[in-house]
């Protein structure tokens, strides 16, 4: 079986030498092309799509934000996971607009990093819980909007989802099936007219819907 490609970019060398060692000790996983900055990785892609890409932030010449944008709309289909510092709070929600599939703290030890990938790979989105937490902090107040009405139980799968648990993990959690689980997902997402897991998530933490 062939493995999933992932290109890392970010302007630091040393983190970069860092991430490469981390993965190559996976036997999934195997990275393909790096990039100092935003500029770069956009010619790289003009040379071969990658799985996922582990984009950071800040960077010179072109930033992980702008980046970002102009890769998604040219390859909708790739796979982005934003690598964070504190500091870069003011991006985050922009970035999850943008449409990255995770967002991981620096800070993290490889066992989150390689959980986040493993998550997106999958198909599903990932956010760092101490990153969940500083945005629910960072918000004084929520967006004003309609009372959303939800059930109790919508609000318990809300909360998991909003903590990285995937649909079998919350059906084990709730005791109730997986059919059930997605049936309450999609119905969060009419409500809140949001149009996958990672904007509900953004939802739920401008609206201080959900608790850690």
């Amino acid at each position: 079986m062939s493995k999933t490609k992932i290109m890392i970019v970010d302007d630091h060398g040393i983190f970069r030498d860092g991430v490469k060692l981390v993965i190559s000790q996976t036997k999934e996983y195997e990275v393909v092309a790096e990039a100092e900055n935003g500029a770069e990785f956009l010619n790289l892609l003009e040379v071969g799509i990658p799985d996922i890409v582990l984009m950071d932030i800040s960077m010179p010449v072109m930033d992980g934000v702008k980046a970002t944008q102009l890769a998604l709309e040219k390859y909708p289909q790739l796979r982005v996971i934003t690598l964070s510092m504190f500091g870069d709070e003011e991006y985050y929600f922009r970035m999850i607009e943008l449409g990255v599939k995770a967002v991981v703290l620096k800070k993290s030890g490889s066992i989150e990093l390689l959980h986040a990938i493993d998550e997106v790979a999958k198909g599903n989105n990932y956010f760092s819980q101490d990153l969940l937490k500083k945005m629910v902090f960072k918000i004084s107040t929520p967006q004003e909007k309609e009372e959303l009405k939800i059930s109790p139980r919508e609000k318990d799968v809300l909360n998991l989802i909003c903590n990285g648990f995937t649909n079998k993990e919350i059906a084990d959690k709730l005791f109730i099936s997986a059919k059930t689980v997605d049936r309450h997902r999609t119905s969060l997402l009419q409500k809140t007219e949001t149009r996958n897991a990672a904007h509900l998530v953004m939802y739920a933490i401008q609206n201080r819907i959900i608790s850690f």
